[in-house]
């Protein structure tokens, strides 16, 4: 095999494997926060799922901190086959003082808690 051959065939086997790593699994595609000086937040979370109706479908999401603390949950209680992706919100989440970052995870009733973490930095309004 050619040597740009052999790259452009790494490459797709490459590009396969991981976008079907997450396959079937919720995710979580898009997170805004908005943080008060107490600490407390509203994050609008937005989530993807082939949603196929209530036997497979996108049932909640999790917010942790980095070192894997639950702060919050949103239970999803019923499929969105014609809403791909939809974003819905949580409020009221209290971050502990040494947190400046937060991890969430989507689930589905299949899969459970999707492997893939969505990352965000938080910032804090100074009133």
């Amino acid at each position: 095999m050619h040597h740009s051959s052999r790259i452009l065939f790494l490459s797709l086997v490459t590009l396969f494997f991981s976008s079907s790593l997450y396959a079937g699994q919720a995710l979580v595609e898009k997170v805004t926060a908005e943080c008060n000086h107490n600490r407390v937040c509203k994050f609008d979370v937005t989530i993807s799922h082939a949603d196929e109706g209530w036997e497979h479908y996108a049932n909640g999401w999790q917010i942790f901190t980095p070192t894997g603390e639950l702060l919050g949950r949103r239970v999803l209680a019923h499929p969105h086959v014609n809403e791909q992706p939809f974003t819905r919100s949580i409020r009221g989440i209290k971050i502990p003082d040494s947190v400046d970052r937060v991890v969430f995870k989507a689930q589905d009733s299949v899969h459970g808690e999707s492997e893939r973490k969505y990352v965000i930095k938080l910032s804090f309004t100074a009133y």
